[in-house]
């Protein structure tokens, strides 16, 4: 005897009216905009480019992978997981590394360069800052969740 069985996602639209999906989102939106102001230009030609390209669009597949985690709320699917571990160190990696990232494309930013590329590159790593602190805010959410499940 076959039994069927259905097994449906559910959506949780409410993920983004939360602090945490807002930063999510934003996250998204603005780190898709820094890697697109680097990709237009000839990034590869300067290595310290090719870095912040590297975080950037590594952050950026992997947030749109956790967003769809959490709107589709799999992570009700397989408990065996930590999820607020899961979080914190995902959260915790990006600022780190993305803050490493935004300071080296700041850095890197000269008219001496590439006279030609010098406002994408400037506005690239305006934006690197801005997403950095979403993922410092996402970090500190992503603790004080972790914090609130240790204690319990």
């Amino acid at each position: 005897n076959l039994s069927a069985s259905s097994s449906t996602l559910a959506y949780d639209r409410e993920f983004l009216r939360t602090v945490p999906g807002l930063l999510m989102v934003t996250e998204i939106v603005l780190g898709l905009l820094v890697w697109t102001l680097i990709a237009g230009t000839e990034y590869f030609l300067y290595p310290a480019f090719g870095w912040v390209m590297f975080v950037a669009v590594f952050y950026w597949v992997l947030t749109v992978f956790f967003l769809i985690i959490y709107m589709t709320m799999t992570y009700t699917r397989i408990p065996q997981v930590p999820w607020t571990m899961v979080g914190l160190c995902f959260n915790g990696s990006a600022f780190v590394l993305y803050l490493i990232a935004a300071i080296v494309d700041a850095s890197s930013v000269t008219k001496d360069l590439d006279n030609h590329n010098y406002n994408s590159w400037a506005a690239s790593s305006f934006f690197a800052f801005v997403v950095t602190s979403c993922y410092a805010g996402n970090t500190y959410f992503s603790f004080i969740s972790w914090r609130s499940r240790t204690l319990q």
